[in-house]
């Protein structure tokens, strides 16, 4: 380990997962799968939605920036990691590409959050006051609703990393992670950070509860509305239009809670919730299915036509 008397690090050194280089190959595989179905999946999401007439709601509207987001946030972190399984020893970053991963991973984490909070009242207007909602949530407030989530993201999180990077890093610049995360940084700062830590934790819970309470009001009143549905089919096919989205919910929402206690919920964020997402939001989605067989359907077709042609 590498240990710093006086000044402040200017590389780090990524330690990434312990074990034998068995084990790493098989992590490798692992991730590697998994990273690539996240971003093939989402990429379909992405094309159909684009594509596709049927789609052309907010809510499907919404979903493609989500897998935007998704794919975004995995790629901030995986490909390191993934190279440092591949590499013996530890891995080097620059202060630069630690503080940017930091600033990426979670501004991005930030606008997803927010976003989720807009889906929710989403679903909650389309179950509660489906007369109005074409209304409601036309498509310019639709584009303002994206375009806020994305720019507080990027803008809430410049002040947690800058003040985060302020901190002399004395301690050691081993980062005991696979990633540069925010948690480990501050063990290795030699600087009373106990307040800067504090204002950092209130900032994160408020993303987290921001995002939560309109979430939790819009399930209370869309659970409420459903039970009051006489027959047990409408009461499926209302449950069904935010079924997808309150499984997202539930599992992001549980990782986000314990998301500076170690790798295995760092994974969970960055590899897992974004794997499962587009079968959360697909497998059960008949209208998207349908939507996604035409699109087959054509590109075969199209495929078809050119081989004949050449």
């Amino acid at each position: 380990m590498i240990i710093f008397i006086s000044g402040s690090a200017t590389e780090f050194y990524l330690l990434g997962f312990h074990g034998s280089k068995e084990l790493h190959d098989i992590l490798f595989a692992t991730f590697f799968f998994l990273y690539s179905v996240t971003v093939m999946g989402n990429m379909v999401i992405i094309v159909i939605v684009c594509v596709d007439k049927r789609l052309q709601s907010p809510m499907y509207f919404f979903l493609g920036h989500l897998s935007v987001l998704e794919i975004l946030i995995t790629s901030v972190a995986v490909p390191l990691m993934l190279w440092g399984l591949l590499l013996p020893g530890m891995q080097a970053m620059s202060l630069t590409a630690c503080s940017a991963q930091l600033y990426l991973y979670l501004s991005l984490g930030t606008s997803e959050l927010v976003l989720i909070g807009a889906m929710a009242v989403d679903r909650y207007v389309a179950v509660c006051n489906p007369l109005r909602y074409n209304i409601i949530m036309d498509s310019h407030t639709c584009i303002w609703v994206v375009i806020v989530s994305w720019v507080f993201g990027f803008l809430f999180q410049i002040w947690p990393v800058y003040a985060t990077f302020q901190l002399t890093f004395c301690k050691s610049n081993v980062i005991d992670h696979f990633l540069c995360d925010r948690g480990q940084l501050l063990k290795l700062s030699c600087d009373d950070s106990l307040f800067t830590e504090f204002i950092l934790f209130l900032m994160a819970i408020f993303i987290i509860v921001g995002s939560l309470i309109p979430t939790i009001i819009s399930y209370t009143y869309i659970i409420s509305t459903i039970l009051k549905i006489p027959s047990a089919s409408g009461r499926r096919k209302a449950f069904s239009t935010c079924a997808s989205h309150f499984t997202f919910v539930v599992i992001g929402y549980r990782t986000c809670l314990f998301l500076y206690y170690n790798r295995v919920v760092s994974l969970m964020v960055l590899v897992v919730t974004p794997f499962l997402n587009p079968f959360i939001f697909t497998l059960r989605n008949d209208k998207f299915i349908e939507a996604f067989r035409d699109v087959m359907k054509r590109c075969s077709l199209y495929i078809s036509n050119c081989c004949t042609f050449l």
